[in-house]
């Protein structure tokens, strides 16, 4: 049962797709299919052959991005600071999801610097030095339905200079990182306050075409500024890296992954799903075949945007050199710098670190357990093939 298959079958149920879309549908159909091409390895040993097809690499398709989600993982491990953690979620009402589907890339992107501004303001304000942490975008709920919410890993306290200009740790209070209360009203308010500037650069078509009207989209600001926004800040219970290992099972996945899949029947999909509104018990859903494919086609997320961002003393520039700083600074006797080691070390091919991240080795022969398997001839993909063959503007032939 595989995503691969319920839309292999049923495309024709979902009528014309935008061009982000089509293409992430194209992928997940094609990916590990003669169609992408592939390679033919033989084992030396006891002759035995075997095909393996490429995979698509899109982002969005539930049987790529392991060795990505994998490595993304160890590395966030490498680079803990020695303090206490915490795990904060920014989350947006559901009456701006039909806004926020029309227009992914202006809206989560405030969404990101919303949250990100807020967390700064609120902690730096207490603790009096800098933070830094990792912001991961999800769009979805255990059912596929539109939530989006940034989930953040943070360390428990900043970088401050002393009046000798040299550096210190201002850690905050054990257990506590900043009152809820507060980053809610906060991130209401600049989120709000973004997404008010942002209305004449906003698409709004079919059920919101009313808000085109400036007066009608104030009244649906204003009704959602009435709410309580939903902020979650608290330690992770078994330990930062168990934050990092839960981030990074979605940061490379899709809303569902094909386990989770458990019959599709009679133009049904049946799945299982976690029930958060009853202590997270396991529970099962059934949805016709068009309705999984367009829960699951809600989550495409525009080209190139970039759902995982790193902030403040965790920011991309020079991230390496602050983390060694910082682990001086907390570390009795830290660990040697890995820095020049990682420069000039040559990085391993994606079948050792298949093996090194996943435990499977690729090149035994999974007959005999003895031989290596051995590439003996490519299989050219379909695409390959057609831009080979198709006639050149130049050529009059």
């Amino acid at each position: 049962m595989e995503v691969a298959g319920i839309f292999r079958d049923h495309r024709h149920l979902l009528g014309p797709l935008h061009k982000e879309a089509a293409k992430v549908v194209r992928d997940i159909i094609d990916c590990r299919t003669r169609k992408l091409g592939g390679h033919v390895k033989q084992c030396s040993d006891c002759g035995e052959e075997e095909i393996a097809y490429n995979s698509c690499r899109n982002r969005h398709c539930p049987k790529c991005q392991f060795l990505a989600r994998a490595e993304w993982v160890e590395a966030r491990i490498e680079e803990l600071l020695p303090v206490q953690y915490f795990h904060v979620v920014f989350t947006l009402p559901h009456e701006l999801n039909a806004l926020i589907l029309q227009n992914k890339k202006a809206i989560y992107g405030l969404l990101f610097a919303a949250s990100a501004q807020t967390l700064k303001e609120v902690t730096e304000k207490r603790i009096q030095g800098e933070v830094g942490f990792i912001s991961v975008l999800h769009t979805w709920d255990q059912k596929l339905l539109h939530h989006p919410h940034v989930h953040m890993i943070v360390p428990g306290g900043g970088l401050k200079v002393d009046a000798e200009g040299k550096d210190q740790w201002a850690s905050s209070r054990q257990g506590f990182l900043a009152p809820v209360a507060i980053l809610s009203k906060v991130f209401r308010g600049k989120f709000l306050s973004g997404l008010d500037a942002l209305h004449g650069q906003l698409t709004f078509a079919g059920s919101i075409e009313n808000l085109k009207d400036l007066r009608r989209f104030k009244k649906l600001l204003q009704r959602v500024a009435r709410k309580s926004w939903v902020v979650y800040a608290k330690p992770p219970f078994a330990g930062p890296e168990q934050v990092i290992k839960y981030l990074g099972n979605y940061t490379h996945r899709v809303a569902i992954s094909n386990y989770r899949i458990l019959k599709v029947q009679d133009g049904h999909v049946t799945f299982r799903y976690r029930d958060s509104a009853n202590a997270n018990q396991h529970r099962v859903m059934t949805v016709s075949v068009q309705e999984f494919m367009r829960r699951f086609l809600l989550h495409v997320i525009p080209k190139r945007f970039v759902r995982i961002r790193h902030y403040g003393l965790l920011g991309n520039r020079n991230r390496k050199l602050k983390i060694e700083r910082l682990k001086n600074l907390l570390l009795p006797s830290p660990p040697e710098s890995k820095t020049e080691n990682i420069l000039h070390k040559e990085k391993p091919d994606w079948k050792q670190r298949l093996k090194e991240l996943g435990g499977v080795d690729v090149t035994v022969c999974p007959k005999c357990k003895v031989g290596r398997m051995v590439e003996v001839r490519v299989i050219e993909s379909f695409y390959d093939r057609r831009r080979r063959t198709k006639p050149k503007w130049w050529d009059t032939s």
